[in-house]
C-alpha cells in the first residue's frame, strides 16, 4: 500500500531534549538519595511522566506513597522545564528540517505523535509548531505507548489508513506501539536499544524519504 503520511515522535527524533529529561529525572532521583544512570534512562523512552516515575523507582528499588508521586512528577517537570526555556532552533536534530522539507515537496502528510505533554511548549520554542498538520501529545490520549492510541489519532488527524504511515520513533515502546497499530516502524537510535524496528538509523541527517521506503520494501 502507497505510504501517504510520517508521524514523529518529538524527544529524540524531531529535537534534543533527552538529555534535559535525563538530568530532570536524575535530580528528581539524587533528592530521594539514589543516583539515576543513562541505561536506565533508555528504559523511560517514551512513555508518559507518571509511568517514567514508576519505572525509576522500580529501577532504584525505592517504595514512595502514591500519594506523593504527584509531587515527584510536578517536580520533574519544573526541572524539565528550567532546562529548557533558552531552547530554540540549534535544538532541531540533524537532517529533521530537510525532511520534512522533502515530505511537503512530495504532497507527503506528516504528524507528531509523542507521549511529552509539553510538546506544544517544544516545537513552539524550536519554531516547528507551525509545521506539522496534526500533533497529538501527551494531553490529548488516554493510553500511553506501547498502546496505540497516540499514532491511531495522528493518522485519523492525517485522514490516512495506519499501512498508509510510517512511524518515525526512538523508543522500543513506540515502535510497540506502532506495530499494533499497523503502522510501518523506523527506529532512530541504536539497534540494540529498537528491536522492533523494521528500519533503523543513527540520526535521519541526510537520510531522504525514498532511502526510508526502500529499506523499508527490502524489509518485508
Amino acid at each position: 500500500m502507497k505510504i501517504k503520511a510520517c508521524i514523529f515522535d518529538m524527544d529524540g527524533v524531531i529535537v534534543d531534549t533527552a538529555g534535559h529529561h535525563y538530568e530532570a529525572w536524575r535530580k528528581v532521583a539524587q533528592d530521594l538519595g539514589h543516583d539515576f544512570t543513562p541505561e536506565m534512562n533508555e528504559k523511560l523512552k517514551g512513555i508518559s511522566r507518571i509511568d517514567s516515575l514508576n519505572m525509576m523507582l522500580d529501577l532504584l528499588g525505592v517504595e514512595v506513597a502514591e500519594s506523593d508521586k504527584a509531587a515527584l512528577c510536578k517536580i520533574k517537570n519544573e526541572n524539565y522545564l528550567d532546562a529548557i526555556k533558552e531552547m530554540d532552533r540549534s535544538a532541531i536534530l540533524p537532517g529533521i528540517t530537510e525532511l520534512l522539507d522533502e515530505l511537503s515537496q512530495l504532497d507527503i502528510k506528516y504528524a507528531i505523535g509523542s507521549a511529552s505533554q509539553n510538546a506544544l511548549k517544544v516545537l513552539d520554542l524550536i519554531g516547528l509548531k507551525n509545521r506539522f498538520d496534526v500533533i497529538i501529545d501527551g494531553n490529548s490520549v488516554e493510553y500511553t505507548k506501547p498502546n496505540p492510541e497516540v499514532f491511531l489519532k495522528a493518522a485519523d488527524g492525517l485522514n490516512v489508513l495506519p499501512q498508509e504511515a510510517i512511524v518515525i520513533e526512538d523508543s522500543n515502546k513506540g515502535l510497540e506501539g506502532a506495530i499494533t497499530g499497523g503502522f510501518r516502524a523506523v527506529g532512530i537510535g541504536h539497534r540494540v536499544h529498537l528491536p522492533l524496528a523494521e528500519v533503523v538509523y543513527s540520526s535521519l541527517q541526510d537520510v531522504k524519504f525514498n532511502d526510508i521506503l526502500e529499506e523499508l520494501n527490502r524489509s518485508i
